[in-house]
């Protein structure tokens, strides 16, 4: 196997924002997106979010696309969700996602930002480029450059 260290912040929300995370189920969602990371032979360092959007900073390994990645955890939870006894049927996630990389002096900020979600929505001390999910790609060149 090659040697490797990458770390990346992803985000993504809700199906049309709706605050479909409870406290009682985002324990079980947590644990679910861990064991599924773990699947695919990826680390999850943090899990952090408020209810209608979630925070993982994660290690994927180069094999593994980042879209891919995302694609699975998002499909197979909101099955897995959806299939609990007692729970709603609706549950969903929103197109599109947010990630950026990280590099390894970057990482427990990182992971202390998500980690504080609930924190930080509450005190509006959230960092607006870590919160974007947007569906359109706008590249790199959109972290807040002018030109």
């Amino acid at each position: 196997m090659a040697f490797w260290r990458l770390f990346y912040h992803i985000v993504w929300a809700t199906k049309e924002r709706e605050p479909l995370i409870t406290q009682e189920l985002e324990t079980e969602l947590y644990n679910y997106f861990t064991g599924k990371a773990d699947f695919l032979c990826s680390i999850v360092h943090a899990i952090g979010g408020v209810d209608d959007h979630v925070h993982i900073v994660a290690s994927i390994p180069p094999k593994l696309a980042i879209a891919d990645f995302v694609h699975h955890l998002k499909g197979s939870s909101a099955h897995h969700v959806n299939h609990l006894p007692g729970a709603p049927d609706n549950f969903g996630w929103q197109r599109g996602y947010g990630a950026i990389s990280l590099g390894q002096r970057q990482l427990k900020r990182a992971i202390d930002y998500v980690c504080n979600q609930r924190e930080h929505h509450h005190q509006g001390t959230t960092i607006p480029t870590l919160e974007r999910m947007d569906v359109e790609d706008d590249g790199p060149g959109s972290l807040g450059t002018k030109s």
